[in-house]
């Protein structure tokens, strides 16, 4: 079965996490079919909109951390790296729908998109410092300017989770409505989306990103270096082994 499910009709590409029995986590491989898919989508003048979604039950649980623990380093030509890369610069309206747990890039790939439905039961958490690293996707910068310093502290440094009535009350999704429904409310819309003239749409998401463009893709390179640095230490070491282990980890030394 293909981990990642792709279709264009309608001026709409179309991409599903359908790794459900993992609870759709992110492989190397799943980045990469995302990555080829979103730049031909780019590319494409007959496709106008990009939407992103995954199950009712499950959205993602975040990056696969067998597959992550086996893998090298992120560099800029990992293929998580180049997905940041190509989701944050994405010229044509991004939709997402989101059902179920909402882990790591499974939240922060969303503040990327230009508009995010959910269903009721969906649930977001960013539990990078209880892995021992730190944010990536640049949610270092974005969460702080769409939430205020106090609710990105409690969401990145405690790694609280959150529901989606909070993600509504500060502008992280547009919508919710029964998990049944989200991927629907999406097409929809990603239909009018599509009946619009493309260079409209692209001009107008140039002009709303274009300000915060040049520090994001800083913030990206920057939280890129430092995870890639983290992610060898030994807390992260600790928290990652933990994980596989089932057990709490223990961070006294570190």
């Amino acid at each position: 079965m293909t981990d990642i499910l792709t279709d264009t009709s309608d001026g709409i590409l179309t991409i599903t996490l359908n790794r459900v029995a993992k609870k759709n986590s992110i492989t190397s491989a799943m980045y990469s079919s995302m990555c080829d898919a979103l730049e031909a989508a780019a590319a494409d003048a007959t496709v106008r909109v990009a939407v992103i979604q995954g199950h009712e039950t499950i959205f993602s649980a975040g990056n696969d951390i067998s597959d992550f623990l086996n893998a090298p380093a992120p560099t800029a030509e990992s293929p998580v790296i180049r997905f940041l890369r190509i989701i944050s610069s994405f010229p044509k309206p991004l939709v997402a729908a989101v059902c179920g747990a909402a882990v790591g890039i499974g939240t922060t790939l969303l503040l990327h998109c230009d508009l995010v439905y959910a269903g009721d039961n969906a649930a977001f958490s960013m539990p990078f410092v209880n892995l021992g690293v730190c944010p990536e996707a640049g949610s270092s910068y974005l969460l702080p300017r769409l939430l205020g310093h106090q609710r990105a502290a409690e969401a990145l440094l405690l790694g609280d989770p959150f529901t989606a009535e909070t993600a509504l009350e500060v502008g992280l999704v547009n919508r919710i409505v029964p998990p049944a429904e989200a991927h629907a409310l999406a097409h929809r819309q990603a239909l009018r989306l599509a009946a619009k003239p493309l260079a409209s749409l692209v001009t107008t998401k140039r002009l709303m990103k274009q300000e915060a463009a040049a520090p994001l893709a800083e913030r990206i390179a920057e939280e890129t270096l430092i995870f890639s640095r983290m992610l060898r230490e030994p807390a992260a070491k600790e928290a990652l082994t933990a994980f596989m282990e089932n057990r709490k980890p223990n961070f006294s030394a570190y």
